[in-house]
């Protein structure tokens, strides 16, 4: 009895594990489906299960609604922009408040972890005024320049440099003459690349996906980002959505294609200093 217990005890694990990676891959799948599909098939009963072949009049109709390919580069413009800056201003900021000693560290470092706790959506209001009164609406920067510096990125380098940068390594650079910003950008950053990887993918995805922060401060359907360009396809009635999930799955494809690559990175960072 025990020996079949041991045995079922993990086929049980895998059963679990594989409903649930279905559960979660279903709408990815339906998704590239009906980008295949007219809406009219769309919303048969039963709605379709296999590819069709309504692909390419779907995206045709998509790129006659909105200027999708100039959202796209948008979409990618503002991704990249905001990952580098969040890269550079974390890493920084944890390299700081890991080996760095000076007045208020401490009061400081407890002020940026508070900002964790203050719900996203209480800022929308004073963004807008902020980037109104700066002359940013409409503006790309206003997508990446006010998140440059997060509290959850800086909350992570700190962890990661004060767990695998040995202070003596430091010391030594500095005894043998090395300039601050020398140290950081020979000793500290490629010490860093496994939570920069994390913090990068992170940062892309979050960039990505954004939809709240282009709809406080894109006003020109010229300037949207992906996300907010397809949300403007959809009305109250007669949305094609074959074309909406068209765009979606074409949205989607640069993530999926990012996380296959990087994915042990990913778990790398994400368990660094976990194990010693």
């Amino acid at each position: 009895m025990m020996i079949k217990t041991d045995r079922m005890a993990p086929l049980a694990a895998y059963l679990l594990v594989g409903v649930g990676s279905l559960l979660m891959l279903a709408p990815f799948y339906f998704m590239f489906v009906f980008a295949t599909h007219s809406r009219t098939e769309i919303f048969n009963l039963p709605p379709p299960l296999f590819f069709g072949n309504e692909f390419f009049n779907n995206l045709a109709l998509l790129t006659s609604k909105i200027p999708f390919w100039r959202s796209l580069g948008w979409s990618l413009y503002v991704a990249l922009a905001s990952t580098g800056l969040t890269l550079l201003f974390c890493s920084m900021g944890g390299y700081a408040f890991a080996l760095f000693e000076f007045r208020f560290k401490k009061p400081l470092f407890m002020l940026v972890m508070g900002t964790m706790l203050i719900p996203s959506f209480l800022g929308m209001i004073p963004t807008f005024m902020i980037m109104d009164a700066f002359g940013w609406i409409d503006q790309p920067r206003a997508l990446y320049i006010p998140g440059a510096a997060s509290a959850f990125g800086i909350f992570m380098m700190r962890q990661f440099v004060a767990s695998a940068i040995p202070r003596d390594l430091i010391e030594a650079a500095r005894m043998d003459g090395c300039s601050e910003l020398g140290i950081y950008w020979r000793i500290v950053l490629p010490l860093l690349s496994p939570a920069m990887g994390t913090l990068g993918l992170i940062t892309f995805i979050a960039s990505w996906n954004n939809f709240i922060g282009p709809l406080i401060v894109m006003r020109s359907p010229e300037m949207y980002t992906l996300p907010l360009a397809l949300r403007s396809m959809q009305s109250p009635v007669n949305t094609e959505w074959g074309a909406v999930m068209a765009g979606a799955a074409i949205a989607t494809l640069p993530l999926l294609v990012l996380f296959a690559i990087s994915s042990r990175r990913l778990i790398d960072g994400l368990t660094a200093g976990a194990v010693k």
